[in-house]
């Protein structure tokens, strides 16, 4: 895709299963990756994976719910390693949890994780793409953000804010050529699946259910999903803000 060879990308979550496949994309897209997790080991995996295939990488580990140590690592990053032309917003945490049998100590890392994360680190990074006039923020969402999602009441509520956080930027920051989008996962084939379901109960039904549910007829894989990340980094997408692109087999379908 046009624009992306050079380019500084962070990827928050990049050690995960999304986060990896998204990290590898860019990579071979000739762009220099740093891979952000609060897992140090596996932001290292990720990085030593792009360098054993030819790409540039660095991994960094820091708690992204903690505002001063990810101002910390937005300037180490900008100081050591280049401006950063694109922010993947893709750290998340979920667990099932129907509302009533959650409570405030649940709710808040469920929103430290999910959205003060994005906020942290956002703010740091879309402070330097102002003064520059340039950048690139798109952030991982979910389709329980757009149409709910039952045992997830509190990170459906912040995928939602990611959203709304998303279209707000992207009017405020137009002019400076400044642009945000999110993608949103469907059922997708992750670690975060798998405690998802292991809190849910009788995984295999479950996963059946949600396989039946898709309209292709399968749950994602991460590989699905750096296509419509990378497009919305790039030239190519130039034009495009403020938008929501669901990548979900056609679980859900809007227009």
């Amino acid at each position: 895709m046009k624009g992306l060879k050079r380019k500084v990308v962070v990827v928050t979550g990049g050690g995960g299963g999304i986060g990896s496949a998204t990290c590898l994309r860019f990579a071979e897209e000739g762009a220099r990756v740093v891979v952000c997790d609060i897992d140090a080991e596996a932001a290292q995996a990720v990085a030593d994976q792009i360098g054993q295939n030819g790409g540039d990488a660095d991994a960094i580990s820091v708690d992204l719910t903690d505002f001063e140590a990810t101002s910390a690592v937005v300037d180490r990053i900008e100081t050591e390693i280049g401006e950063i032309d694109v922010l993947v917003n893709n750290a998340g945490w979920d667990l099932f949890t129907p509302f009533l049998k959650s409570g405030p100590d649940f709710w808040s890392k469920i929103i430290d994780i999910n959205l003060r994360a994005v906020l942290n680190i956002t703010h740091p990074v879309l402070t330097r793409m102002n003064e520059r006039g340039a950048g690139r923020v798109v952030s991982i969402a979910s389709d329980a953000g757009r149409v709910g999602s039952s045992g997830e009441s509190v990170y459906a509520a912040c995928k939602a804010g990611v959203i709304a956080l998303s279209k707000t930027l992207a009017r405020e920051h137009a002019r400076k050529g400044i642009t945000f989008n999110c993608v949103c996962p469907g059922v997708t084939e992750t670690g975060m699946l798998d405690n998802f379901m292991d809190a849910a109960g009788d995984k295999d039904k479950l996963r059946e259910a949600f396989r039946r549910a898709v309209p292709m007829g399968r749950l994602g894989r991460p590989d699905d999903l750096p296509g419509a990340i990378l497009f919305l980094s790039s030239d190519d997408a130039a034009f495009v803000t403020g938008q929501v692109i669901s990548v979900s087999g056609g679980l859900t379908m809007h227009g």
